[in-house]
């Protein structure tokens, strides 16, 4: 074999392995964002419903406080905050209020 066909071989089988280096580190990063938006959700949810517990709030002023923090939240951090999307966030605290039950109902782990 030529040296210029090892040093192509050599550069192919190079490119692949970092290719695969590269692509387990993307998707590994992808896991962990998603695991933390995931929590944070969970934790926001959370806030809401123990601030609703703590405070012996009705449904009817819970859907004006969540509409509320929407304008806040949406005004001082960004997108992400709409009504639903809180009202989700309560939902889903609701459905797993054990962290390790969400943490099991996933692909991956907290």
């Amino acid at each position: 074999m030529s040296v210029k066909n090892k040093i192509a071989v050599m550069n192919n089988d190079l490119i692949e392995s970092i290719k695969s280096i590269v692509l387990s580190a993307r998707n590994s990063v992808a896991q962990r964002v998603n695991q933390e938006l995931v929590f944070t959700y969970w934790r926001i949810g959370k806030e809401i419903l123990d601030t609703e517990r703590k405070n012996d709030i009705d449904n009817q002023t819970s859907r004006k406080i969540i509409l509320s923090l929407s304008k806040q939240l949406t005004n001082e951090i960004g997108k992400g905050f709409s009504r639903s999307n809180l009202f989700n966030m309560r939902k889903f605290y609701m459905e797993y209020p054990d962290v390790q039950t969400v943490s099991g109902h996933l692909t991956w782990s907290f």
